[in-house]
């Protein structure tokens, strides 16, 4: 047995309790974030011919799977909160896969693009190579992921019950590019403020065979 695994999963546990117990009050304070921006970037770097097959990693309570399903694309949530996966299904009438990032199991190939808005910041960095080799393994060839985190100085730990890992550029770039994707584009949001004020990267990576 990895000795890391049982602080794993005492991580993944703490972090989705917390979003269990306050999944009313975070699904109405994000129901007006705007991550068009996202969105258009995902679907403007994907080469397949439509409909396509997206994934929602870290749907949440699943504001954003008709946006990412317009016009007539396929989306499957995922979300290892069980509240979220609830509300995702009710509200958008998609197929939500209950799955801790920690224990992932998708399908080989499956996906045109992986959409990860604000999820991967929970996945810590001693498990990050684990979880991108397996939404690589899960993307069709030349499929693309668009991963928006939080920016920071490559440090992790807790805020609260929750635990989160920060990254900036080269770093992230790091990880990405090991895990056998090539860089897009990437961007610093929101849009139209001093780079001090924007907290968020957001990057398009595609896939690459290895």
């Amino acid at each position: 047995m990895n000795p890391e695994t049982p602080e794993l999963d005492a991580i993944a546990a703490s972090t989705l309790s917390h979003y269990e117990t306050n999944a009313e009050d975070y699904a109405a304070g994000t129901r007006g974030h705007d991550v068009s921006q996202n969105i258009d970037t995902l679907k403007r770097h994907i080469v397949g011919p439509a409909p396509w097959t997206l994934l929602d990693f870290g749907c949440g309570p699943g504001r954003d799977i008709p946006l990412l399903a317009a016009p007539d694309h396929t989306v499957v949530g995922l979300d290892g909160s069980a509240p979220f996966v609830r509300m995702a299904r009710e509200a958008s009438g998609a197929t939500v896969l209950h799955q801790s990032f920690l224990a992932l199991d998708l399908p080989p190939a499956a996906f045109d693009g992986i959409f990860a808005n604000a999820s991967m910041q929970h996945v810590p960095q001693r498990a990050l190579a684990d979880v991108l080799r397996r939404l690589h393994a899960a993307l069709k060839p030349s499929g693309v992921l668009l991963a928006s985190i939080p920016r920071g100085d490559n440090d992790e730990g807790w805020n609260g019950a929750r635990y989160s890992a920060f990254h900036d550029l080269d770093g992230w770039r790091r990880y990405l590019t090991a895990a056998g994707f090539v860089e897009l584009e990437h961007y610093f949001r929101p849009a139209g403020l001093p780079f001090d004020q924007q907290r968020w990267l957001a990057s398009a990576w595609r896939k690459v065979e290895r």
